[in-house]
């Protein structure tokens, strides 16, 4: 990794549908979008209730987040945008997270998103980022076992599964996967 900081509201990549940037604090669309994903019972189910209730709530949640990721590892979540409607749709990106020897990608779509391939399209330019810019060879990702549509996703990007894991933090076990970020059909 290149532990360069990421500037908040940088452009991190586009697709033919979507650009991912960098989460701003000062954004309130970014606080508000954060607010909404935070408490979907699918998020809550799959991933975790982090607890975020308010936009105070949701701001504070990305500058401890997100922000500090980007001004230490130079990654992070970002912001996923359509750039049809220009409506922000969910989040993709790279964790760095206790416990894990790498960093794992992460993704969570507002409901109404779903199901239309851009989860893996964001999930496709996340990665591609991973290895242009940040030169990484290895991804990892960690899913609840119980999440078979996330599950799919990461076969679909060419993640294997390794094991199950107890990570500090995470309430309950988690599959653990990798992805080689330099065979063709990992992206």
């Amino acid at each position: 990794m290149t532990g360069v900081p990421l500037v908040p509201g940088t452009l991190v990549a586009e697709t033919p549908r979507l650009r991912l940037r960098a989460m701003a604090d000062d954004r309130a669309e970014d606080a508000a979008l954060m607010l909404t994903l935070l408490n979907e019972p699918s998020f809550i189910r799959n991933i975790a209730d982090r607890g975020v209730r308010t936009l105070e709530q949701a701001s504070a949640y990305l500058r401890q987040g997100a922000m500090r990721s980007y001004a230490e590892h130079g990654l992070g979540m970002y912001v996923i945008e359509r750039k049809d409607t220009g409506e922000l749709i969910g989040n993709c990106g790279l964790v760095r997270r206790e416990g894990l020897d790498g960093p794992d990608i992460g993704y969570a779509l507002l409901p109404a998103h779903v199901g239309y391939g851009l989860a893996e399209e964001a999930a496709r330019a996340v990665m591609a980022d991973a290895r242009d810019r940040l030169r990484l060879c290895r991804l990892l990702a960690i899913v609840n076992p119980d999440n078979a549509a996330s599950i799919r996703l990461l076969q679909k990007l060419g993640f294997v599964f390794e094991r199950m894991v107890t990570l500090p933090h995470v309430e309950q076990e988690v599959g653990l996967y990798h992805a080689n970020l330099l065979t063709e059909t990992s992206l």
